[in-house]
């Protein structure tokens, strides 16, 4: 699903953010990227999300060299994905329910299944009495929720996600996390970025690390039998 082969990044003419990352990462995977701030996480994600390109090195995702691709290309490959942002992106003019049917509307799904499960996923992420509010009168962690929904609801092959819980409580980042579980189990790859060790340790996934834009893979906790998943 994703394959990077000694890729480096930097902005304009200044200093590499990222160094030699190579990774192979199979489809329907589920991993953390984590790592201090400064230390390369969103320029990663910039770059599978294809906001960027390497400046050398090779990023292969879906399988396609993406340094060979046109720019009418990358659309292709952007539908795909669903892609969570620190800043939400919300389009302030649209209803919390129409920016989040707006991926189901694109891919010309019918108005009746449309609402069907628009109405799930908010109320699974605990906005069904926000469904008809506007960003602007919404909070931050109601915006992220709102983000959140519009990224999986057309359930993508991939889901690249930046600090997805910052802005929530326990409670509501663990339940978003078991939401990301069972989107990962029908075969959606997922990598998030966290600083949130506690839901880090709770979830035993690998954990791609990153330091000063170098890239340490490790592997997942073993979690005594009482805090394994299903058993919370």
């Amino acid at each position: 699903m994703i394959v990077l082969q000694n890729v480096g990044y930097r902005y304009h003419s200044g200093p590499e953010v990222l160094h030699d990352l190579s990774l192979e990462l199979a489809e329907g995977s589920f991993h953390f990227l984590t790592g201090a701030s400064g230390a390369g996480k969103s320029s990663l994600l910039r770059l599978l999300y294809l906001a960027q390109r390497p400046t050398r090195g090779k990023l292969y995702l879906f399988g396609r060299e993406v340094g060979g691709l046109k720019r009418h290309q990358l659309p292709d490959l952007r539908q795909r994905m669903g892609v969570v942002f620190q800043e939400h992106r919300l389009l302030p003019h649209l209803t919390a329910y129409e920016n989040v049917a707006l991926p189901l509307r694109i891919a010309g799904i019918k108005p009746k299944q449309i609402k069907k499960h628009v109405t799930e996923i908010l109320e699974w992420v605990g906005l069904a009495n926000e469904m008809h509010a506007l960003p602007i009168t919404l909070s931050g962690g109601e915006q992220q929720r709102v983000a959140i929904a519009r990224a999986v609801i057309n359930q993508p092959d991939m889901l690249l996600a930046d600090e997805p819980t910052g802005n929530v409580d326990d409670e509501l980042a663990e339940r978003l996390l078991y939401l990301f579980e069972q989107l990962n189990r029908q075969g959606t790859t997922i990598v998030i970025a966290t600083h949130a060790e506690h839901m880090i340790n709770r979830f035993a996934y690998p954990r791609l690390h990153l330091r000063h834009g170098n890239l340490r893979v490790m592997p997942p906790l073993q979690l005594p039998e009482t805090l394994r998943r299903g058993t919370l």
